[in-house]
């Protein structure tokens, strides 16, 4: 089964190795038809400690690494995180 991928905003970043990461969605009122938007939160895991405040991640599902953090950051602001990307860059 693939690992779900999802696109939002960090909105703190101030634990050790973990951001806070706002996901909207948008859904239709079952009975009004109308576009209506809903948001969740989740903790996500960050290695290095790079996602900021503001920034656009995309975060990935993962085996438990804490209670409550099951993801893990893939992407900031467009660029690759974690020590494979960093080699990528240096040889391009």
């Amino acid at each position: 089964m693939p690992r779900r991928v999802l696109t939002g905003r960090v909105t703190s970043d101030k634990m050790d190795k973990t951001v806070t990461v706002l996901v909207d969605r948008r859904v239709m009122h079952p009975l009004y038809k109308k576009f209506i938007r809903r948001s969740k939160k989740y903790a996500a895991h960050d290695e290095q400690n790079e996602c900021k405040i503001g920034d656009t991640v995309r975060i990935e599902e993962c085996a438990p690494i804490s209670k409550r953090k099951t993801w893990t950051v893939v992407t900031r602001n467009g660029a690759a995180l974690g020590p494979d990307a960093d080699a990528g860059q240096a040889s391009a």
